[in-house]
């Protein structure tokens, strides 16, 4: 597997993906080499290269160049540069050779085909998200254009593709000129266990946020615009009208955070929002358990694990209907849905769960009853196996350049 991300260098929910799947794969048996990267702006003297064994699976952690070059500001040279790095790493596993190479994203597109054409081996892909869909269908900047670019190769050079719902199939099939019929539709997945929290740490959790008592929401994640979380806070007033002194809580880190803060300011609510930033995974499953809600408005998802970990924790769940969320969450049954960017539907919902907890804790235990069946990361290590040994190597294609569209893809 070649992954940008891999516990503890983690960004999104691709790496926590890539660590469940790997160590899965290999507690059934499977020989599995991850090759990752050291956190970037480190480099070979402070983070060397480190080839270690760790949950059954061999981890191989490949230093930064000497180059500076900055992920924020540098992002194609800097994946570039990644990739070279990754690159001479897999090479020199030489004389061991795998049967397969499984490329997650398009960051480590250029590493996952130059190790696949040198070992002989098929390429499989998954293909998490879409710069297209992360940014509603327009592609309007250079960058844009590059990394959809990008995405389009590995989608047309792969010899097997996975996404992680049925709605980012079709969105790649569209986007890429793919076959939907040819692409494998595996779920992302949760360890169950875990998530329960002593009484005491819950209740502090509930003190420190909710020191009133007052209803209490939570969304967790990245703190990007198609995450949606404009949307809860243009909500929060009309849920306050009805719930005088409910709050929220953004937990996590991203670029939109201060933009925010603007929106929660214009709508007379930024004392009611409080963002709290990453929190250790124990903070976040007390403050989950605490919650009387976890609110997920999101633009754009193709999956959406935290809904997951939000099940596990039985919380109650309100999630917009966005990409694979339309798929977790099912409406009245694990929880309560709105339309993307439907400030009123979100508002009724969460209204609903905290009008009757009752029927919102009935919901939280069917959706936590569900993992163990629909997302179990066994059974989609499983799958994942068998999409390796169906693939084969395909004739050699010459790819041209996509043609960018100027208008939108999705319209």
């Amino acid at each position: 597997m070649v992954s940008w991300e891999y516990p503890p260098v983690v960004v999104g929910g691709l790496g926590r993906h890539v660590h469940a799947l790997a160590t899965q794969l290999a507690a059934q048996g499977h020989e599995v080499v991850v090759l990752c990267r050291q956190p970037s702006g480190t480099d070979a003297v402070t983070h060397p290269t480190t080839d270690l064994r760790s949950e059954g699976v061999r981890l191989i952690r490949v230093a930064e160049d000497p180059a500076h070059l900055v992920f924020e500001k540098d992002l194609v040279a800097w994946t570039l540069a990644m990739g070279h790095a990754l690159v001479r790493a897999g090479l020199a596993l030489g004389p061991w050779r795998p049967d397969v190479v499984h490329a997650h994203d398009w960051l480590v597109t250029h590493p996952a085909v130059a190790l696949a054409e040198a070992f002989g081996v098929p390429l499989v892909a998954t293909i998490h998200a879409t710069e297209a869909g992360r940014h509603s269908g327009w592609l309007s900047h250079p960058l844009n254009q590059q990394v959809h670019s990008v995405e389009w190769w590995l989608a047309n050079r792969a010899d097997a593709l996975i996404t992680c719902s049925s709605a980012m199939r079709h969105e790649v099939a569209h986007l890429f000129d793919v076959d939907a019929a040819d692409i494998s539709v595996l779920h992302n997945g949760i360890e169950p266990g875990g998530w329960r929290m002593r009484a005491a740490d819950v209740g502090a959790a509930r003190r420190a946020h909710s020191p009133h008592g007052d209803p209490l929401l939570l969304f967790f994640g990245r703190i990007e615009w198609e995450k949606g979380i404009q949307d809860l806070i243009a909500a929060l007033p009309r849920i306050r009208r009805a719930f005088r002194g409910t709050r929220v809580v953004v937990a996590g880190g991203g670029s939109q955070t201060e933009w925010l803060r603007d929106q929660a300011r214009k709508h007379r609510v930024l004392r009611a929002v409080e963002f709290v930033g990453h929190l250790s995974d124990r903070s976040l499953a007390a403050l989950l358990a605490a919650a009387d809600a976890v609110v997920l408005p999101s633009r754009y998802e193709p999956f959406g694990i935290v809904a997951l970990e939000a099940a596990a924790a039985g919380t109650p769940l309100v999630a917009s209907t966005a990409g694979g969320l339309g798929e977790v969450v099912l409406d009245g049954v694990t929880g309560l849905s709105f339309a993307p960017g439907d400030v009123d539907g979100l508002a009724t919902a969460v209204r609903a769960v905290l009008s009757d907890p009752a029927a919102a804790a009935a919901r939280a235990r069917a959706a936590k009853a569900r993992l163990a069946s629909d997302f179990n990361w066994a059974t989609i290590a499983a799958g994942t196996a068998r999409v390796y040994a169906a693939a084969a190597v395909r004739e050699p294609r010459v790819l041209g350049r996509p043609k960018i569209a100027t208008g939108n893809l999705f319209t």
